[in-house]
Order: C-alpha cells, then structure tokens, then sequence
C-alpha cells in the first residue's frame, strides 16, 4: 500500500479500449498512483488496489452490443467480487458505463441482473458520423453531491461543460417504474441540461435521447458510479473549447498562450477528485 495521500487505482482495459493513458493522466493530476491494467493480467491482482476506473472505447468492437463481451473476461468477476465484498470504489466512463450496465453493477437495483441497456443513440443533428455522436455537452449534477464517490467535490446543482462521444449511449430500460425508483433513490448522478441548467428532451440537449435526460447512475450505495460523458477529457482547462460560452470558455480564453494556466484543472477534474477523497477516507494511513 503507498502512502494514504496516494491512493492506488487501477485503470482497466479491454481491447478496444482507447482511453486508459488520457484517463490515467487526469486520475493522477487528481493525486491517485494509477496503473493501466490490462484485462490479461491475473485478475486476482485486482485485490491489490484501492479503487478503478473502466474507461472508454469499443471493446471487443461493440460486438453483440457495447460492453458485453467485455463482462464475460475473469476480469470483471474479480472486479465485482472486490465492488461488493470488500466496498471498493469503481467509476466506469462511456464503454466503461456499458460494462458495468451489462455487468448488473449499475443501476444495481437487483445486482448482477442486467436492468438497463445504453442503447444506440436517436438520430443526433449534430452528428458526423451516422449514429455516432462527439461534442460538448452540458451535464447538471442531479443527485446530492454525498450521495456518491463520484461527486462530492462539485457544488449542488453544479452544471458542467464536457465531451461526449458514442454511438451506444441511450440509458434506457424495461423495467416498470425503474426510473422513479431511481429517482426517488437519488441514483441519477448527471442530466443532459442546457448552459443555464434546464433540463429537456430536446436533441440538441440531451443528445442520445436518454430516458429522463440520464448521463450518469450510481448504484444504491453510491459506491458504483457509470457515465457516458468524458470527464478525463475535460479535466484540463486546455481541453475546454473557446467557443463554448458560459464561465469555462472565458477562463480558457484568459488562459491563451500560458502554458501553466493552461494545465490548471478543468469542469472534469472535480470527479476524480470526488473519487481520489473517498479512496482516502477508506484507505488505511
């Protein structure tokens, strides 16, 4: 175990992944040692570290449909066996959200049960290439900020610009009366908002069509955390588009040609810092 200002994370790969070094770089500018972790390795080394993240990409090339294959590896069991037996934190980003979807990790109602899908995208007027969907969105926090490990640095409320980028991003579900159970649960982690917050199911809003302009769910303990939103992409105030508009454009203009301003933590950063501060109040000094 490294010291507790330095907790361990693993960041884990599928083939196919094409995340791990820029979600790597964001998790240790957020003060977390941080190993890319392929998904070949012994699984049982798993238990060697504090949290994980599940980053994103096309594992096993979206076959059958995203995330799958990927939670039929020796990997994934481990990682679920370390979720729920031992309480260990795990974030999982675009593909990442799929795999725990596709795991039952996530929304986790009835663990292990598949009880949502992020389904294909609806028809986005945005989009360049068919289906698929890249560009900056804003996300509004919708649950209150203790309620998971993933955001109890960021405001109540707090709407943040970010990148999105998938084919396979619609949270969506089956399920009878879910989505209020998830909602009177406070499992809603993000919705898909406009730059003044507002929350509509309107394309150029909520930009895949989820059900209930749902970016992100957290399990019932708050320990399991899937977004389909970038936040290793915008955890860098360089990484925010000038033209954005609202408060983080302005500071990304302020910021040109100064390289240290511009590696000042971006609207991204606070989730790995959320996750980095539960890791310490768990891990032992």
């Amino acid at each position: 175990m490294l010291e507790a200002s330095k907790p361990r994370v693993a960041i884990v790969q599928f083939p196919g992944s094409n995340c791990e070094w820029e979600t790597k770089r964001a998790a240790e500018a957020a003060g977390m040692t941080c190993d890319v972790f392929r998904w070949n390795i012994d699984p049982e080394v798993l238990a060697s570290y504090d949290g994980y993240v599940v980053g994103g990409g096309f594992s096993y090339q979206d076959r059958v449909r995203s995330g799958v294959i990927a939670t039929k590896e020796p990997i994934v069991g481990r990682l679920m066996d370390e979720v729920l037996e031992r309480g260990k934190p795990v974030i999982g980003i675009c593909n990442g959200a799929q795999v725990l979807v596709e795991a039952g990790l996530i929304p986790g109602v009835s663990t292990g049960n598949v009880e949502m899908a992020l389904a294909p995208n609806r028809p986005d007027p945005a989009h360049r290439i068919a289906g698929f969907c890249c560009r900056w969105v804003f996300i509004k926090l919708a649950c209150d900020p203790e309620r998971c490990v993933a955001t109890t640095r960021l405001e109540p409320g707090e709407i943040i610009p970010i990148p999105i980028a998938h084919g396979e991003g619609r949270f969506t579900t089956r399920q009878e009366g879910l989505v209020e159970r998830l909602q009177a649960n406070d499992q809603i982690v993000f919705q898909y908002c406009d730059a003044e917050g507002n929350v509509e199911d309107r394309p150029e809003i909520n930009p895949n069509g989820a059900v209930a302009n749902i970016a992100g769910v957290c399990s019932p303990d708050g320990r399991v955390m899937a977004m389909m939103p970038h936040p290793e992409r915008a955890s860098f105030l360089g990484q925010v588009p000038t033209d954005l508009g609202g408060p983080w454009s302005r500071r990304r203009r302020e910021a040109y040609g100064d390289a240290r301003a511009l590696e000042a933590p971006g609207p991204g950063r606070p989730i790995f810092d959320s996750l980095r501060e539960a890791l310490l109040a768990s891990v032992p000094a």
